[in-house]
């Protein structure tokens, strides 16, 4: 049956398909059994992305059969727009298309950071134009690096959960382990009970940033509730190891230092954020993968 959520979950994007997933009637109660519980403090985009990740080792064979079939369908189309514009549409492998994105984005911001005067998605259009033609770089191309999230069982190939392309969602266990050998896929291994990382696969990171890392890869996205923004790692003070930084986006970083907000880190690694008004909110990173 195609499942569409209305029963049960009271979501405030509406009534919609599970992604377009054709499930069984059992795997529709196992799915909603698991996320019921969780949604009712997320956001929409949260728990879009909630589902996306149950559904995907409920349902594993239907999971992997559906990546197959749309990677057939990958195709490149140009669309002519007016005023002498056109868009130029790609339909990629997501590991793919989030690589080729990363480099054009890196690339764009340090032509930004050098004193570039056009807007980031000027320099965005422009680098890739420039690349898809072959023309030279102003500056060396960094490294288009993409997180793939695998636990330890599924990477050794002892068991076939799905893996989380970072950005992306789940993505096929026998998907994630071709693109984890890849130079520019960066594998965050994790431990099959608990979902924490153990091991991040590096090419040529320094020691002395690999605890700032583990806090990137770990939180992934902005640990204040209801922003999903990058992150950037954040000290409470004293000893910066994991257990003590949490990852904040640029914009939250700043307002942490306002007059009356508070942000606490607790033993256990839940951030508690009291505001002006005094009101408390809680939040701690989503399971890297859902564990055993």
């Amino acid at each position: 049956m195609r499942i569409r959520w209305r029963r049960r979950l009271p979501w405030n994007c509406g009534a919609r398909q599970a992604e377009g997933q054709v499930l069984s009637d059992e795997q529709s109660r196992e799915v909603d059994a698991r996320v019921v519980g969780k949604i009712t403090t997320r956001d929409a985009t949260s728990v879009r992305r909630l589902v996306n990740r149950t559904v995907a080792p409920v349902a594993p064979d239907g999971h992997a059969r559906r990546c197959e079939e749309r990677k057939r369908s990958r195709r490149v189309q140009l669309c002519h727009e007016d005023d002498g514009m056109a868009t130029l549409y790609a339909y990629l492998p997501a590991e793919i298309a989030a690589t080729i994105y990363t480099r054009v984005d890196r690339v764009a911001r340090r032509l930004r950071s050098n004193g570039e005067e056009r807007t980031l998605d000027e320099l965005r259009a422009d680098v890739f134009s420039d690349l898809c033609l072959g023309v030279a770089c102003e500056v060396e191309p960094p490294r288009a690096e993409v997180f793939v999230y695998l636990d330890f069982l599924t990477w050794t190939g002892l068991r076939n959960e799905p893996a989380e392309l970072a950005g992306h969602g789940p993505i096929p266990a026998r998907l994630a382990r071709e693109i984890a050998a890849n130079a520019t896929i960066r594998r965050v291994i994790t431990d099959p009970m608990t979902g924490a990382p153990i091991e991040v696969g590096r090419h040529r990171y320094r020691p002395s940033a690999a605890t700032k890392e583990l806090v990137q890869v770990r939180d992934r996205e902005c640990r204040v509730p209801g922003c999903h923004r990058p992150v950037q790692a954040w000290a409470q003070g004293g000893d910066t190891d994991s257990s003590n930084l949490c990852g904040l986006c640029r914009r939250d970083h700043r307002l942490k230092d306002e007059p009356g907000w508070q942000h606490r880190m607790t033993d256990t690694g839940v951030l508690e954020i009291t505001t002006p008004a005094g009101r408390t909110y809680r939040s701690q990173p989503e399971p890297l993968i859902t564990a055993a």
